[in-house]
Protein backbone atom coordinates (compact mmCIF):
# COMPACT_ATOMS: atom_id res chain seq x y z
CA UNK A 1 0.00 0.00 0.00
CA UNK A 2 1.33 3.40 -0.82
CA UNK A 3 2.74 5.05 2.26
CA UNK A 4 0.86 8.19 1.23
CA UNK A 5 -2.73 8.16 -0.01
CA UNK A 6 -3.84 11.56 -1.24
CA UNK A 7 -7.22 12.43 -2.65
CA UNK A 8 -10.67 13.86 -2.20
CA UNK A 9 -13.14 12.44 0.28
CA UNK A 10 -16.74 11.29 0.19
CA UNK A 11 -18.23 12.05 3.60
CA UNK A 12 -20.86 9.93 5.34
CA UNK A 13 -22.16 9.73 8.90
CA UNK A 14 -22.63 6.95 11.44
CA UNK A 15 -23.91 3.40 10.99
CA UNK A 16 -23.47 3.08 7.23
CA UNK A 17 -24.39 -0.56 6.75
CA UNK A 18 -23.55 -3.07 4.08
CA UNK A 19 -27.03 -2.70 2.56
CA UNK A 20 -26.16 0.92 1.80
CA UNK A 21 -22.79 -0.06 0.35
CA UNK A 22 -24.29 -2.82 -1.83
CA UNK A 23 -27.88 -3.99 -1.57
CA UNK A 24 -28.56 -7.72 -1.16
CA UNK A 25 -30.12 -8.09 -4.61
CA UNK A 26 -26.64 -7.86 -6.15
CA UNK A 27 -25.03 -10.65 -4.14
CA UNK A 28 -25.60 -13.00 -7.07
CA UNK A 29 -22.94 -11.15 -9.11
CA UNK A 30 -19.71 -13.11 -9.37
CA UNK A 31 -16.86 -10.73 -8.48
CA UNK A 32 -14.21 -13.23 -9.60
CA UNK A 33 -14.99 -12.56 -13.27
CA UNK A 34 -13.88 -9.33 -14.94
CA UNK A 35 -17.48 -8.63 -15.96
CA UNK A 36 -18.83 -9.20 -12.47
CA UNK A 37 -16.11 -7.10 -10.87
CA UNK A 38 -16.83 -4.24 -13.29
CA UNK A 39 -20.55 -4.56 -12.61
CA UNK A 40 -19.93 -4.23 -8.85
CA UNK A 41 -17.99 -1.01 -9.46
CA UNK A 42 -21.08 0.61 -10.95
CA UNK A 43 -23.19 -0.46 -7.96
CA UNK A 44 -21.00 0.80 -5.12
CA UNK A 45 -23.05 2.71 -2.52
CA UNK A 46 -26.26 1.97 -4.45
CA UNK A 47 -28.22 1.69 -1.21
CA UNK A 48 -27.65 5.24 -0.01
CA UNK A 49 -30.87 7.12 0.62
CA UNK A 50 -32.43 9.11 -2.18
CA UNK A 51 -31.01 12.62 -2.21
CA UNK A 52 -27.51 11.58 -1.10
CA UNK A 53 -24.68 13.15 -3.07
CA UNK A 54 -23.68 10.98 -6.03
CA UNK A 55 -20.96 8.53 -5.09
CA UNK A 56 -19.95 7.53 -8.61
CA UNK A 57 -18.51 9.78 -11.31
CA UNK A 58 -20.59 10.93 -14.27
CA UNK A 59 -19.82 7.71 -16.17
CA UNK A 60 -21.20 5.73 -13.23
CA UNK A 61 -18.31 3.29 -13.02
CA UNK A 62 -15.76 4.90 -10.67
CA UNK A 63 -15.96 6.48 -7.26
CA UNK A 64 -15.84 10.23 -7.66
CA UNK A 65 -13.60 10.32 -4.55
CA UNK A 66 -10.99 7.67 -3.60
CA UNK A 67 -11.37 8.05 0.17
CA UNK A 68 -14.52 7.53 2.22
CA UNK A 69 -14.72 9.39 5.53
CA UNK A 70 -17.37 8.21 7.97
CA UNK A 71 -18.39 8.29 11.59
CA UNK A 72 -18.93 5.35 13.89
CA UNK A 73 -19.66 1.76 12.92
CA UNK A 74 -18.97 1.95 9.17
CA UNK A 75 -19.86 -1.31 7.42
CA UNK A 76 -22.21 -2.65 10.07
CA UNK A 77 -24.92 -5.14 9.19
CA UNK A 78 -24.51 -8.33 7.21
CA UNK A 79 -21.12 -9.79 6.39
CA UNK A 80 -20.65 -8.97 2.75
CA UNK A 81 -17.37 -9.38 0.92
CA UNK A 82 -19.27 -8.13 -2.13
CA UNK A 83 -19.73 -4.74 -0.43
CA UNK A 84 -15.99 -4.31 0.12
CA UNK A 85 -15.29 -5.56 -3.40
CA UNK A 86 -17.74 -3.05 -4.88
CA UNK A 87 -15.86 -0.23 -3.15
CA UNK A 88 -12.50 -1.53 -4.35
CA UNK A 89 -13.76 -2.09 -7.89
CA UNK A 90 -15.03 1.50 -7.94
CA UNK A 91 -11.56 2.76 -7.02
CA UNK A 92 -11.90 3.46 -3.30
CA UNK A 93 -8.44 3.25 -1.74
CA UNK A 94 -9.30 3.78 1.93
CA UNK A 95 -12.16 4.07 4.38
CA UNK A 96 -11.30 6.48 7.16
CA UNK A 97 -13.85 6.14 9.94
CA UNK A 98 -14.24 6.82 13.61
CA UNK A 99 -14.84 3.08 13.88
CA UNK A 100 -15.52 0.20 11.48
CA UNK A 101 -17.70 -2.80 12.08
CA UNK A 102 -15.48 -5.77 12.83
CA UNK A 103 -16.74 -7.90 9.94
CA UNK A 104 -16.31 -5.05 7.44
CA UNK A 105 -12.78 -4.46 8.74
CA UNK A 106 -11.95 -8.17 8.37
CA UNK A 107 -13.43 -8.32 4.86
CA UNK A 108 -11.29 -5.33 3.82
CA UNK A 109 -8.17 -7.12 4.98
CA UNK A 110 -9.14 -10.56 3.68
CA UNK A 111 -9.97 -9.30 0.18
CA UNK A 112 -7.24 -6.66 -0.04
CA UNK A 113 -9.65 -4.26 -1.71
CA UNK A 114 -9.75 -1.26 0.64
CA UNK A 115 -7.55 -0.09 3.51
CA UNK A 116 -9.69 0.39 6.65
CA UNK A 117 -8.31 3.18 8.82
CA UNK A 118 -9.57 4.43 12.17
CA UNK A 119 -9.22 7.86 13.74
CA UNK A 120 -10.65 8.75 17.15
CA UNK A 121 -11.13 12.26 15.74
CA UNK A 122 -14.59 12.63 14.20
CA UNK A 123 -13.44 13.71 10.73
CA UNK A 124 -16.91 13.37 9.19
CA UNK A 125 -17.86 16.51 11.12
CA UNK A 126 -14.78 18.45 9.94
CA UNK A 127 -14.70 17.56 6.26
CA UNK A 128 -17.04 18.02 3.33
CA UNK A 129 -17.34 15.79 0.28
CA UNK A 130 -14.68 16.93 -2.17
CA UNK A 131 -12.18 18.14 0.45
CA UNK A 132 -8.60 16.95 -0.01
CA UNK A 133 -6.72 14.88 2.56
CA UNK A 134 -3.38 13.16 2.75
CA UNK A 135 -3.10 9.91 4.68
CA UNK A 136 0.41 9.02 5.83
CA UNK A 137 0.45 5.38 6.92
CA UNK A 138 4.00 5.56 8.27
CA UNK A 139 3.37 8.67 10.38
CA UNK A 140 -0.12 7.41 11.31
CA UNK A 141 -1.72 10.75 10.47
CA UNK A 142 -4.26 12.27 8.15
CA UNK A 143 -3.76 15.86 7.06
CA UNK A 144 -6.71 18.03 6.09
CA UNK A 145 -5.01 19.84 3.23
CA UNK A 146 -7.14 23.01 3.25
CA UNK A 147 -6.23 23.83 6.84
CA UNK A 148 -3.06 21.80 7.41
CA UNK A 149 -4.69 20.25 10.50
CA UNK A 150 -3.41 16.76 11.31
CA UNK A 151 -5.32 14.02 13.07
CA UNK A 152 -3.84 10.81 14.45
CA UNK A 153 -4.74 7.43 13.00
CA UNK A 154 -4.71 4.09 14.73
CA UNK A 155 -1.68 2.17 13.45
CA UNK A 156 -2.41 0.12 10.31
CA UNK A 157 0.82 -1.86 10.68
CA UNK A 158 0.81 -5.19 8.90
CA UNK A 159 -2.77 -4.61 7.70
CA UNK A 160 -1.55 -2.09 5.13
CA UNK A 161 0.89 -4.69 3.80
CA UNK A 162 -1.85 -7.31 3.58
CA UNK A 163 -4.14 -4.96 1.64
CA UNK A 164 -1.24 -3.92 -0.62
CA UNK A 165 -0.50 -7.58 -1.39
CA UNK A 166 -4.11 -8.10 -2.51
CA UNK A 167 -5.53 -9.80 0.54
CA UNK A 168 -4.73 -12.30 3.23
CA UNK A 169 -3.94 -15.30 1.01
CA UNK A 170 -1.88 -13.26 -1.47
CA UNK A 171 0.09 -11.80 1.45
CA UNK A 172 0.64 -15.25 2.98
CA UNK A 173 1.94 -16.56 -0.35
CA UNK A 174 4.16 -13.51 -0.98
CA UNK A 175 5.63 -13.66 2.50
CA UNK A 176 6.27 -17.42 2.36
CA UNK A 177 3.73 -18.30 5.03
CA UNK A 178 1.94 -20.63 2.61
CA UNK A 179 3.18 -22.21 -0.62
CA UNK A 180 2.25 -20.63 -3.92
CA UNK A 181 -0.02 -22.62 -6.17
Amino acid sequence: MATIIRGTVYVLGDNIDTDQILTAEYLKINPSTPEGYAQLAGLAMCGLPEGAQPFLDNAGQRAAHPIIVAGKNFGCGSSREHAVMALGAAGVKAVLAQSCARIFFRNCVATGEVLPLVSAVRLCDRLLTGDWVEIDNDAQTVTLLASGEKAPLDPAGELAKIVEAGGLFAFARASGRIKSA
